[in-house]
């Protein structure tokens, strides 16, 4: 059996692949912001010595780590308008859903950080009379974040690998794009191959550089 690429279909369709990779970029960007912020305040309740706080972060940590993005991402996008009886969009379930599982394992990276600090240095810092938010901010937060950086990489690039999980609820990233081509052109090989090719020329640079980023941060430690 011979093969005949024909990449013409490609070159047509250029206009409509950018469109998917601005809309998962946009996804990405909404919800790895949205996932840093809760991240970093569920972070700071998991190494809280206060037990209702640790309760209550560790109840979502666990629900959204031990069940699959794509279900959630399905849940808030059918479930939910039954409890609310407001019908979200796409994107809104697809950021709701990407949000929340990213801000969890945040939230441990941010709770793994703040533990790795030896409890000298936040002790030496209220003997010289800076408050406990002081000392989290100039002395511990500069060193955890050097520490954070190789997991919040990881953790970027699976979000945006997991956007391509959106499709299944019509959001028109790339990979709703690219099945869309599949079907109208039916050139399954040539569009997929296209698509994976650019979520490698996405996400390659940002793995790189964070590498070299964290190459340089160990030389001060």
């Amino acid at each position: 059996m011979s093969f005949q690429w024909d990449m013409s279909v490609v070159s047509s369709s250029i206009p409509v692949i950018l469109k998917g990779v601005v809309v998962a970029f946009e996804l990405w960007v909404i919800c790895f912001a949205i996932g840093m912020i809760i991240g970093s305040l569920l972070g700071i309740a998991r190494s809280s010595k206060n037990k209702m706080l640790n309760l209550l972060a560790i109840c979502y940590v666990e629900v959204f780590r031990n069940t699959p993005v794509l279900i959630q991402v399905i849940w808030f996008y059918y479930a939910l308008p039954i409890l609310t009886g407001q019908q979200l969009g796409g994107f809104e379930a697809a950021l709701l859903g990407l949000a929340l599982n990213t801000s969890a394992y945040c939230t441990e990276v941010f709770r793994s950080g703040i533990l790795s600090i030896p409890k000298g240095q936040f002790e030496g810092g209220a003997s010289i009379g800076m408050r406990s938010s002081q000392v989290f901010r100039r002395i511990i937060l500069p060193q955890v974040i050097k520490r954070m950086l190789p997991a919040f990489t990881n953790r970027g690039i699976e979000l945006a690998k997991m956007t391509s999980l959106c499709s299944v609820i019509a959001v028109e990233e790339i990979m709703y794009q690219g099945r869309l081509l599949s079907a109208a052109y039916f050139r399954p090989l040539e569009i997929f191959t296209v698509v994976a090719i650019v979520y490698f020329i996405a996400i390659f640079p940002g793995s790189w550089c964070s590498a070299r980023l964290e190459k340089r941060y160990a030389k001060y430690d």
